[in-house]
């Protein structure tokens, strides 16, 4: 009896052995990993010019480690499932599973920003339609064009759902016609174009060259001066160059490949990026609507 007992001890401190091993070899493994992630990401911000990442602390790293150990891995896969997430991923170890565990933690206590109400949800506070009014100089000051930006989300947004609630009034057999379709179908289009427009605002981030051609744009739209508006888009669009070849099409697309023969500053933006393109022939679309929304007093001012 005490031969097996000694035997069973022996083979206890055997396979503690094995499983300490095991673990020295797994966090060998891992510190080599993450060395050399950290190496490939310092080598990749020193190539893009950014600064370097403050070395990890010593009191960081075993804080993490104390909150990588405090949950079974039984009580983790039910937490996550009950977060309606995947209990496992392939090639996931514990640690990685805990770790994706606290940062939806994280993510759920973070308070979100307040999206508003509108064709195109935006963090931007919206303004009234009387506040909507905007000048052609571009302010200076970071106030002062967040308020710009503001005004050009809610003046956009107003347009949109003005759109939408006009193509909504329609009969019924015209909405179903081929046209009615294509109708819809291009307001969705440029809705989704422009959510890229609207980012761009949140983040105070739009090209100062993009940025005075469309305040230009909405000026004279909002003056219902849309031939003026029409003609801020062409600029922007196809730009100033000379024309290498004779004025036959005007449209973006038959000029783009003849641009290229005019690399200058005067160049299109609209030429260079797929996302600026969309979302400026987004506003094309805008202005067509709005000129049968909001008629002009001038019919010259009235786009062919």
């Amino acid at each position: 009896m005490a031969q097996k007992r000694k035997l069973d001890e022996e083979e206890a401190e055997r396979r503690q052995e094995r499983e300490e091993k095991k673990r020295r070899l797994a966090e060998e493994s891992r510190k080599k990993r993450e060395e050399e992630e950290a190496a490939q990401e310092r080598e990749r911000r020193k190539r893009l010019g950014l600064p370097e990442l403050p070395p990890a602390s010593e009191k960081d790293e075993d804080r993490d480690k104390d909150e990588e150990e405090d949950i079974p891995d039984e009580e983790l896969v039910t937490k996550l499932r009950e977060m309606d997430e995947p209990a496992r991923l392939f090639g996931e170890t514990h640690r990685g599973r805990l770790r994706r565990y606290r940062r939806l933690v994280q993510r759920s206590l973070t308070p979100q920003p307040q999206l508003s109400d509108g064709p195109i949800p935006t963090t931007l506070e919206l303004v009234p339609e009387k506040d909507m009014k905007i000048s052609t100089t571009l302010p200076k000051d970071a106030e002062g064009r967040k308020y710009l930006f503001r005004q050009l989300a809610s003046y956009f947004n107003m347009v949109l759902g003005e759109w939408e609630l006009a193509l909504a009034k329609r009969d019924i057999s015209v909405k179903q016609s081929l046209q009615g379709r294509q109708a819809y179908n291009a307001m969705v289009q440029s809705r989704e174009n422009m959510k890229p427009l609207f980012r761009k605002f949140e983040k105070v981030e739009v090209d100062d060259r993009v940025l005075e051609h469309v305040v230009e744009i909405v000026h004279n739209a909002q003056l219902r001066r849309y031939v003026d508006a029409n003609d801020a888009y062409l600029r922007l669009s196809i730009g100033k160059a000379a024309w290498p070849i004779g004025v036959t099409m005007v449209g973006i697309h038959e000029r783009s490949a003849r641009e290229k023969l005019h690399q200058s500053d005067q160049q299109a933006h609209i030429l260079s990026d797929e996302i600026t393109r969309k979302y400026l022939q987004s506003i094309k679309r805008c202005l067509s609507f709005a000129q049968t929304r909001w008629p002009p007093d001038d019919q010259l001012q009235i786009m062919g």
